[in-house]
């Protein structure tokens, strides 16, 4: 199973930065970029790839150790920008220090529970987004990040931790994206 450790905002974020989104539909060469669903606007915290099924159980256990260790906090989705040409994301605003000690711990139970976490982890500091779009053509995508600067959506509190399953998409249908699904979820702070 493809696995991954992240927050999920509540249905009104994601009503906001859809709105957003829309808006960023509309500019010039916006047909060409992947925009990826609704269902799959999360903040990743850790990314555990292929994790055998023997393993699963420890690694839910250590999950559920690092959400009670971790305090409900502020957060919001505000902002954007791109990685390279590659990629078009929005941000997040709020207790980010608080997200990174999470992002921090996800990883961690990931590797005592026998998981690598993604490589690119290890080289950069964690930085929260949600990837809005995907390109693989030669479209610039400076305005689109630059069509986020201003968004900021309403604050809300971050209180729980989900385990997340990636279904990647079926081989040869164009336009198909991965499906996620929620294995568990653990409140945080108890």
């Amino acid at each position: 199973m493809r696995l991954f450790a992240a927050v999920l905002p509540p249905g009104s974020a994601i009503a906001e930065l859809a709105d957003e989104v829309a808006q960023l539909k509309a500019l010039p060469g916006a047909d060409r970029l992947r925009w990826t669903g609704h269902d799959g606007w999360h903040f990743t915290l850790a990314f555990y790839g292929e994790v055998p099924d023997d393993v699963l159980p420890e690694l839910q256990e250590r999950l559920a150790r690092a959400a009670g260790r971790q305090k409900p906090y502020e957060l919001r989705i505000a902002g954007g920008g791109r990685f390279d040409e590659r990629v078009v994301w929005a941000g997040g605003e709020g207790e980010l220090a608080v997200m990174g000690k999470l992002a921090d711990s996800t990883e961690a139970a990931g590797r005592r529970a026998g998981v690598t976490a993604d490589a690119h982890r290890t080289y950069r500091p964690y930085h929260p987004h949600l990837t809005l779009a995907r390109n693989r053509s030669d479209q610039h995508l400076a305005p689109f990040a630059a069509g986020m600067d201003g968004f900021k959506g309403t604050p809300w509190t971050v209180r729980e931790l989900a385990l997340m399953r990636s279904h990647p998409p079926q081989p040869g249908i164009t336009g198909r994206q991965p499906h996620y699904e929620k294995l568990a979820s653990w409140p945080l702070g108890h």
